[in-house]
């Protein structure tokens, strides 16, 4: 199977390291994987500022660069950006056919290895990491991804415990936390406030991992962060113990 990773702008500028784990993690898995070069911003943050213009013309060019490089498959390590392909791009621009043809291929991470390739990692290899879980917005309420993540990571063995906030938003949202600052870091020192005692916060979106780093470094109780690529990662490689899975 050849499927195309779309790495997006956090995700590639902030988190690079789950681009290449994720492209490693699928190679593990038996498939050719394409970085297609070009790759620019899919348009989200343009929808969102109501430049509809501007993010058809993004959302198209998205479309046509992963429409040519002829994929079975098209996968992110964001839930945010996977979810604006998937469910608004389409609506952006009608008559252009890629957009859905690309859109119907799109998968969250977790999303794809569970629901497309029902992969499964080996038993124990994250055995005595405690892990807490924050659900991504679009990720959970636009394309359903719930069970996925916190399945694998608990098949490898994670404890992913109970959080009274796990699928509260962490007050990101792009633009949100630019317009209303206040408001955005009181949602994420929710997030915080009721964070259990882990041995690492991890998500399918890096916007949310962002946040959540940000916000608990300027307050003085910094949490271990990784992204879900990373542990994924982690966890087919066979890496077992809690502190070799934050190093």
């Amino acid at each position: 199977m050849r499927v195309a990773l779309f790495a997006t702008c956090l995700a590639d500028r902030f988190f690079p390291e789950a681009c290449s784990d994720a492209v490693h993690l699928l190679r593990r898995l038996g498939l050719e994987v394409v970085v297609p070069e070009g790759q620019s911003c899919c348009g989200q943050p343009h929808a969102n500022a109501g430049l509809r213009g501007e993010a058809r013309e993004l959302a198209c060019r998205t479309a046509r660069l992963l429409a040519d490089a002829d994929v079975q498959h098209v996968v992110l390590p964001s839930g945010s950006c996977a979810a604006f392909l998937r469910t608004h791009a389409p609506h952006l621009g009608p008559d252009d056919p890629r957009l859905g043809e690309v859109a119907s291929r799109t998968w969250e991470l977790s999303q794809f290895l569970v629901r497309v390739l029902s992969a499964e990692p080996p038993a124990d290899t994250l055995r005595g990491v405690r892990v807490a879980y924050h659900h991504g917005c679009h990720a959970l309420r636009e394309l359903g991804v719930r069970e996925e993540p916190v399945a694998l990571l608990r098949a490898a063995g994670a404890t992913v415990g109970p959080w009274e906030a796990e699928a509260e938003c962490c007050g990101f949202g792009g633009l949100f936390s630019v317009d209303f600052p206040e408001v955005s870091a009181a949602m994420a020192d929710r997030k915080l406030d009721t964070l259990p005692h882990v041995d690492v916060l991890t998500s399918a979106d890096p916007g949310c991992l962002l946040q959540l780093a940000g916000r608990a470094e300027r307050r003085g109780t910094p949490v271990a962060t990784r992204h879900l690529a990373t542990l994924l990662l982690q966890a087919w490689a066979g890496v077992g113990a809690a502190g070799e899975a934050l190093a």
